[in-house]
């Protein structure tokens, strides 16, 4: 039986890194060898280090998405497993990233020599920033040019998931359904938490169902896709943290982000995504952000004491990336110092995403 490819999309922040995990758990409790794709556009990503943490055979596409780099793509879905691929290959693209459908999954059954099952494109709608866009509120958080990425990301799916149903009330999940409904119309619409597994169910057996998937036809405007990305300031980093005394790893992770939330606020700058995960001694926490409304997280609390910690911060936020590059050093080395710690940030990258080169595109009406 061929590999069961699986692509789980959808804005950053929307919870695909969580969804993810839990749907590799699902088909390892099945007996399924299952490995992951991540994806970034540089290296020291927080998820790749979050799913290894838990056990799962991770591989990592760095320095650019998969359309751009759909080779890379190919070769570590290949260096996955041991001898041979595993029964499920679960791939999360860059959450800035849209027209997938014809750059990563038709070149994968047209152009890639290797056969794969692809299992039905879900991409994960983020409600945070979903309710604004969707109903036109006059301070959304973003550009027209960002939300054009947010639509086309929704409009490619074969199914769209709302997420995060367990952070809403009924009546908002209600709502949000409804204003997608409208703009799009043929989609299957269905309400999980990724966080407690709630409406999983229905989204495994979407999953498994076979058909002519992955075909939407989309006209994509380069121009406003690259200047929508280019206007999100980009930040990974890796920060070692010492003391001489223990200190607790999830307070000072929320502190951090709690420190960035505050500067983010007070400059209008607007989050998509921040999140951090701290390391040690085989404990891990992980902490986030996924707008400026929402707040802090600890998404993953570790519950440890420690005196060293490996601290890695992803960064993608409406502002100058070397604004955010003041703002993460400024309040890494804030934090460290009300704990008592001392800091060195081992690795830091900074910047704006390039425009997008597919390297296949297949947009042909099938």
């Amino acid at each position: 039986m061929n590999p069961r490819y699986i692509m789980i999309g959808g804005f950053l922040g929307a919870g695909k890194t969580t969804t993810v995990g839990r749907l590799a758990r699902h088909y390892m409790a099945q007996g399924k060898r299952v490995g992951i794709v991540t994806n970034d556009q540089t290296t020291d990503l927080v998820d790749t280090h979050s799913l290894r943490s838990q056990g799962f055979d991770v591989g990592e596409v760095a320095g650019s998405c998969f359309c751009c780099n759909f080779n890379a793509l190919t070769s570590t879905v290949e260096g996955l497993g041991v001898n041979e691929l595993p029964d499920v290959i679960i791939a999360e693209p860059v959450g800035s990233c849209t027209d997938l459908v014809a750059t990563v999954i038709r070149p994968l059954t047209q152009v890639y020599g290797k056969p794969l099952d692809v299992a039905p494109y879900g991409v994960i709608l983020k409600p945070s920033h979903g309710l604004k866009i969707l109903r036109g509120d006059n301070r959304r958080g973003f550009s027209p040019k960002a939300e054009y990425i947010f639509r086309k990301q929704l409009e490619e799916a074969d199914f769209i998931l709302i997420n995060r149903i367990d952070e809403m009330s009924p009546a908002e999940v209600d709502e949000l359904e409804a204003l997608l409904r409208v703009e799009f119309p043929e989609q299957p619409i269905l309400r999980v938490s990724a966080k407690s597994g709630v409406g999983f169910e229905a989204f495994t057996e979407m999953l498994n169902q076979r058909g002519p998937f992955g075909q939407r036809v989309m006209e994509v405007d380069y121009d406003i896709y690259a200047e929508g990305e280019a206007e999100l300031g980009w930040l990974n980093s890796q920060v070692s943290i010492e003391s001489d005394d223990a200190f607790d790893l999830d307070a000072l992770l929320i502190d951090i982000i709690g420190r960035l939330h505050q500067r983010f606020v007070g400059t209008g700058a607007e989050a998509a995504h921040l999140k951090t995960i701290g390391l040690c001694d085989g404990s891990y926490a992980v902490a986030n952000l996924v707008s400026n409304s929402t707040g802090p997280e600890l998404s993953l609390p570790s519950k440890t004491m420690t005196k060293a910690a490996n601290v890695v911060v992803n960064a993608r936020v409406a502002t100058d990336p070397l604004q955010l590059e003041a703002f993460v050093r400024a309040e890494v080395a804030a934090a460290s110092q009300t704990i008592g710690a001392r800091h060195e940030v081992m690795t830091l990258q900074s910047f704006q995403p390039g425009r997008p080169v597919p390297t296949h595109r297949i947009n042909d009406a099938v």
